[in-house]
């Protein structure tokens, strides 16, 4: 599909509205040598002869086209305008969409900086496109046909020889095209590399300066704004090499007019209103071939940014709804069962024929090296990902046969890498549940231990966190999303190294509440520390993509493999904290 074919379908419910903009752009365009007509008469019918009765309707008529051409004008920019942002809006709508409903893969491929870059500079590109540069194309087509027409009616041998130099600006225009695109494309490559750049640092701002990496940052930077600079200087020196050319070309026109015409006047082939209307209309047929170049310019930074927005509308749908999917009508029990699943990324085996089964409200616990496919497994559950093989079903049925929202509307997960928005304290525990009350909202934040803390800050359950929860410490970022897990009451709750970042105490007292919910979940408990599966039903060990060993606390301690291994060295430490180790 063709870039002008995909816009055009975008237009749909607002053709009309941009379509006679353009015709009013036409109409006016055209109106302009109206007066340049008049002008002819005003010389020779009134001026020449000293005729001074068409003097009042002559001028008066002049005046009706001015008036009507600038209220012609103003219609056709309030047009242009309502038509290219409505489109501009279904535009970003649609990309916003399809952002959402994408996977990790997508987002590995579009950095944050590149799809913001896109949403908003290209985005407006376009949007100047469709609202200026579309209008002033047909305003420099129509005037010029119309001007040469009307010369051709006067003096089609003068006519001719102004015409004789478009051949040559029409040769300069193709060739600055050809020379820009790829200037353009390369343009809108680096600056894309630049808003990423920018919005890592912007990111990974606590890391540069834990490591003192200022100085660093800024000479990354600095190579990605000099490539931008150094482009966009070269595309300068292109347009600075052609534009002259174009616009001593259009001067011929003048000169053209000056000698020919004026030779022609002597020889009495033209009159002196012919001739005054050759002079005022020169302009007119200089001005589109003038415009050429910058149109031309603006024309291709349209397709670069146009590709660029194709190319994020138009990619792969990541993980969605199976054809046969079903909506989940009533709370699952929260039965989970793996059956020979194995799972790949890129080539690269994560994870190999797993296979177990957790019961409706049993409690599951994951223990493995970092690496082992601890996260990757439980993203099966949610569908962040799919098996290459086998199946993850839940209460019997295979997930992929739930419609996504509705599966994922049922399970609640903690992650360790917390997520705040910028919202209310509050606000982010009932992200999942926005209309939960008050009272809901503090008994999760208790259930979590947030509530303690919660109620120390100046605003208590309205204070605004920062952007990704700057000013909370690691261990009170994790208790917010703990309560935001358990604030949808899920079927299936999945803790992912929640309580890594909070004190044995603590991660006790998560413990005994998560034991005494006040309604039923099956709990897959990923950790490090063996105390976090403390009463677990079923403990899982892992390693390189497999289980290597299965069964309860003490079943794997009678087991003395690995995971007795893990138990010894994380209980000397604790002696050897408690100041009994080591003697």
């Amino acid at each position: 599909m063709s870039q002008l074919q995909w816009i055009w379908n975008y237009m749909k419910g607002r053709r009309a509205v941009f379509l006679t903009g353009l015709i009013l752009s036409a109409v006016s365009a055209a109106m302009w040598i109206i007066n340049p007509m008049l002008a002819q008469r005003l010389i020779d019918e009134v001026i020449t002869p000293q005729n001074t009765a068409p003097l009042i309707p002559l001028l008066a008529a002049m005046m009706a086209v001015q008036l009507t051409r600038i209220s012609l004008r103003y219609l056709m920019v309030i047009m242009m305008e309502k038509s290219s942002t409505a489109v501009m809006t279904g535009i970003r709508r649609d990309m916003y969409e399809t952002v959402q409903h994408q996977d990790r893969r997508f987002l590995g491929r579009f950095p944050t900086g590149n799809l913001m870059t896109r949403m908003t500079q290209d985005l407006d590109r376009l949007r100047h496109t469709l609202a200026w540069v579309s209008y002033q194309f047909v305003d420099a087509v129509v005037l010029f046909i119309s001007v040469f027409t009307f010369y051709m009616i006067i003096n089609w041998r003068l006519a001719l020889c102004l015409g004789a130099v478009t051949p040559f600006i029409l040769y300069i225009s193709h060739r600055f095209k050809k020379r820009l695109r790829p200037r353009f494309q390369l343009l809108r490559q680096k600056l894309t590399e630049l808003g990423t750049a920018v919005t890592e640092n912007i990111d990974g701002n606590r890391v540069v300066k834990a490591f003192a990496r200022e100085e660093y940052e800024k000479g990354h930077f600095e190579k990605f704004n000099a490539e931008f600079r150094d482009t966009s200087c070269g595309n300068a020196l292109i347009v600075a090499k052609y534009q002259p050319l174009l616009e001593t070309a259009s001067q011929l026109l003048i000169i053209i007019t000056l000698v020919v015409g004026g030779y022609f006047l002597m020889r009495g082939w033209l009159t002196k209103g012919q001739y005054l209307a050759f002079s005022s209309l020169t302009w007119a047929l200089a001005g589109p071939l003038r415009m050429l170049g910058p149109l031309l310019a603006d024309m291709e930074r349209y397709t670069a940014s146009g590709e660029m927005i194709r190319e994020v509308i138009e990619a792969p749908q990541g993980i969605g709804d199976t054809p046969d999917a079903v909506e989940l009508a009533r709370r699952p029990a929260g039965k989970i069962e793996f059956r020979d699943v194995s799972l790949s990324i890129n080539g690269t085996g994560v994870l190999s024929h797993i296979s177990f089964t957790a019961e409706a409200g049993s409690t599951i616990g994951i223990l493995g090296s970092t690496g082992a496919g601890k996260t990757s497994l439980i993203s099966l559950l949610s569908r962040f990902l799919e098996p290459d093989c086998g199946q993850t079903l839940l209460d019997g049925l295979d997930v992929r046969r739930y419609t996504l929202s509705s599966l994922r509307r049922h399970i609640g997960i903690a992650m360790q890498d917390v997520f705040l928005f910028s919202d209310s304290v509050g606000g982010n525990i009932a992200y999942g549940r926005p209309e939960l009350d008050d009272e809901s909202i503090c008994r999760r934040a208790v259930q979590a231990d947030a509530d303690g803390f919660i109620g120390s800050m100046s605003e208590g359950y309205e204070t605004l966190v920062g952007e990704r929860g700057v000013g909370l410490s690691g261990g009170q970022r994790q208790r917010i999303a703990l309560a935001r897990a358990l604030a949808v009451k899920p079927a299936v709750l999945i803790l992912d190294d929640t309580t890594s970042s909070v004190d044995s105490e603590t991660e006790q007292y998560i413990q005994n509440q998560l034991r005494n919910l006040d309604f039923t979940c099956t709990k897959i408990i990923i950790a490090q520390r063996i105390s976090s599966f403390r009463g677990a039903d079923l403990i899982l060990v892992m390693d390189k993509g497999r289980i290597i060993e299965r069964g309860t606390h003490s079943e794997l301690l009678a087991l003395r493999g690995f995971y007795h291994r893990i138990w010894s060295l994380q209980n000397d430490m604790r002696m050897d904290a408690g100041g009994e180790g080591g003697k």
